[in-house]
């Protein structure tokens, strides 16, 4: 069955793209989202109501403390007051009027022994591998995969999940992860305020997922995934307690409650990396053209959320919108034509 797509909005602007492909869409309880843009030396925040009606001045901009470092997944208070930058040897929270909040310094990402730092405190070089912070819903707390521990024997290198007090950087908790080596990581709040997800990109060597919550000094985390490590985290929902995965080749989706288990699964046709909740509802994702596959399988489409059954094709008015999509949560999504740099926002 095919289903029509209404365009709702559009706006054009430097960095669209990322607002689709990237990572800068942050959804924060029952708010409006809002989108994250790295530009030049700062970081813009822009409320993604206001920029649809038309408003582009960002809600709030941070300076990036590193100079030179591009890496990392980076995140902002609820209420705007602050933002939790990961760096290559550092998370740092900065105030909204560019004061440095607190530091909390870690071992660095590049596992090179010896080599060289620079800039601000030296804390860049040239590695290429990152980690992530996510500020938590309530504003209290910053979640961060940093680098623990790394000498001169490999076997020194140990990354970790730290939760820090977003008020003075203590370090309320931690976690080894013994099994993960990062090229780049990001975070993932759930809907219930209390658990913070994380998933870990180690290139060839698979993906690891995480769900942790604090109790007092200890993280009481799921694992139950990382047995394949080919499960990508993708997206959450507050009228489910669980969470939506990939399989990294694009073999199947799967919901999962929270410790792991197979709620429901779709391996009807290779998944594009391009899904997530349309709304409460319904589950959106795009089919893959890769292997082989010919052009004409290449579409959107909309699953029943609970159970991942396909419910039909979405049609666009010129048949030409087909590729990837941000599903916002409320029942509307992005996508984004590179022709003219513009993110059109859409529903059914």
């Amino acid at each position: 069955m095919n289903v029509d797509a209404r365009l709702l909005d559009s706006v054009a602007l430097p960095g669209a793209r990322e607002l689709v492909c990237g990572l800068p869409f942050e959804r924060r309880g029952a708010g409006r989202g809002r989108a994250l843009f790295l530009h030049g030396a700062e970081l813009e925040v822009h409320d993604l109501g206001a920029l649809f009606a038309g408003d582009r001045a960002p809600a709030a901009v941070f300076p990036l403390p590193w100079p030179g470092w591009g890496g990392g997944a980076h995140s902002v208070a609820p209420d705007g007051t602050f933002a939790a930058f990961s760096g290559q040897r550092s998370v740092r929270a900065v105030d909204a009027d560019g004061a440095t909040r607190w530091t909390y310094g870690h071992a660095c990402w590049d596992q090179l022994v010896g080599h060289p730092h620079t800039g601000d405190e030296r804390q860049v070089c040239t590695g290429s591998e990152s980690g992530s912070c996510r500020v938590s819903d309530d504003g209290r707390y910053v979640w961060a995969h940093v680098v623990l521990e790394a000498g001169d024997d490999p076997d020194d290198y140990q990354e970790g999940w730290v939760v820090l007090d977003a008020r003075d950087g203590r370090e309320l908790a931690r976690l080894p992860l013994p099994d993960s080596v990062a090229s780049g990581s990001w975070h993932l709040s759930h809907p219930d305020g209390a658990h913070m997800g994380l998933c870990v990109g180690m290139g060839q060597d698979g993906v690891l997922v995480y769900w942790g919550r604090r109790d007092g000094r200890e993280l009481t985390v799921h694992d139950e995934l990382n047995d394949g490590l080919d499960r990508i985290l993708y997206d959450v929902h507050p009228d489910h307690p669980g969470f939506l995965t990939l399989e990294h080749n694009g073999n199947d989706l799967q919901l999962h409650a929270l410790d792991g288990t197979v709620l429901a699964e779709n391996d009807e046709l290779r998944w594009d990396h391009s899904c997530g909740f349309l709304d409460g509802d319904t589950v959106m994702a795009t089919s893959d053209v890769g292997y082989g596959a010919d052009p004409g399988e290449q579409a959107t489409w909309l699953l029943a959320a609970r159970t991942l059954e396909t419910r039909g094709r979405v049609r666009y008015p010129g048949g030409a919108a087909d590729g990837p999509v941000r599903p916002l949560g409320d029942g509307s999504w992005l996508t984004y034509d590179a022709t003219t740099d513009t993110v059109h926002r859409w529903t059914v």
